[in-house]
């Protein structure tokens, strides 16, 4: 039993950025009794610690991809081209039009970063209406449960929302205008007749992956707190997962 109001406890303070430490503390003084007193947890005071924990972290995952260059500086979500897009970037920044492929590059990136907002009120439903059998499962997963829930509650839902903004952002960043203006200069090489006109749906292409970047970082946070004894920035965290 001890066990498992532990692992509670621990799934509680997943995420928690060092700014955060004393709101989560309040949080732990209404939320939870002190330890000895844990035998007295019902499956709803737990679920509802869970909750509030699930939207303290999501929200800092999504104001970490949402800030400028959140997608663009992070190496790990950056936005690249795709494979079949890249052979003519290649080519063209070879001839003297490296500016034009890095401005694309740049452009899909920002509209990433002006639709990440979009995702906090889905977030946010999908905690509201989190079961006790939801919380369990989070509480017994890997190092990237609540990730996994997240993704299999709201990854869809995002979609939709994300590709209208994304195709605004983009529109509003020039990323279209950037693209053709690559494949433009493409084409006019002798080459290009040979290997074709790459194709891309740019409003599809940018929205998945502006949707993985932000999974992914929502799956280092949780990993971090978890696994990294220098990111369990409250005594509490120390003795839950420092076994102390």
């Amino acid at each position: 039993m001890k066990r498992l109001l532990c692992l509670a406890v621990a799934a509680l303070f997943f995420m928690i950025s060092p700014g955060q430490a004393g709101i989560l503390d309040d949080l732990s003084r209404e939320v939870l009794p002190s330890l000895e007193q844990q035998d007295s947890l019902d499956n709803s005071t737990i679920v509802k610690g869970l909750k509030e924990a699930l939207a303290t972290g999501t929200e800092r995952a999504v104001t970490q991809v949402a800030k400028p260059d959140g997608y663009f500086g992070n190496q790990l979500i950056k936005i690249l081209l795709p494979d079949r897009v890249q052979q003519a970037a290649d080519l063209l920044g070879k001839i003297g039009y490296r500016q034009q492929v890095d401005e694309f590059v740049l452009s899909m990136n920002r509209a990433a970063e002006q639709a990440a907002p979009k995702a906090a009120s889905f977030f946010g439903d999908a905690i509201r209406r989190m079961t006790v059998e939801d919380a369990k499962g989070i509480l017994s997963g890997g190092d990237t449960a609540a990730t996994r829930f997240f993704e299999k509650k709201t990854r869809s839902q995002l979609f939709d929302a994300f590709k209208p903004t994304v195709a605004k952002s983009m529109d509003q960043v020039g990323t279209a205008r950037a693209y053709k203006d690559m494949i433009g200069k493409y084409e006019t090489i002798p080459i290009a007749s040979l290997a074709g006109t790459p194709s891309l749906d740019l409003d599809k292409y940018v929205t998945n992956k502006a949707l993985d970047g932000l999974f992914t970082i929502v799956g280092e946070e949780e990993k971090k707190i978890r696994t990294n004894p220098a990111a369990q920035t409250t005594s509490l965290l120390r003795k839950v997962f420092g076994g102390k």
